[in-house]
């Protein structure tokens, strides 16, 4: 599978720069228990990143342990839905549950 993502600026320098200066807003905009929605802008064989829609610097990541049981990953450009469960702090991700549960030991 190399449907693989750029973000937040596909692959302009500085891209990685921009959304570090935006992540405490965007912890304080997408805080746990938010629903939200997104475009599928990236796939890996762990899960998808979204676009969140709102919230145009938030990289969203939505694992495949995060998904239903027995769920396939969403093609590129599909629009779903969620819940934020958490924040990955160390590369400036907004995890999503795309089951709505919130995944097994977080």
């Amino acid at each position: 599978m190399d449907e693989y993502y750029s973000w937040p600026d596909n692959g302009v320098k500085g891209g990685g720069a921009r959304a570090q200066a935006a992540w405490p807003a965007m912890c304080e905009a997408l805080p746990v228990g938010t629903q939200v929605t997104g475009e599928v802008v990236g796939r890996q064989p762990f899960g998808v990143f979204l676009r969140i829609a709102g919230v145009p610097d938030a990289i969203g990541l939505a694992e495949i342990t995060a998904m239903p049981h027995g769920a396939q990953l969403p093609q590129l450009g599909t629009h779903v839905s969620g819940e934020v469960f958490g924040h990955a702090h160390h590369n400036h991700q907004v995890r999503i549950s795309l089951s709505g549960r919130r995944p097994a030991g977080t």
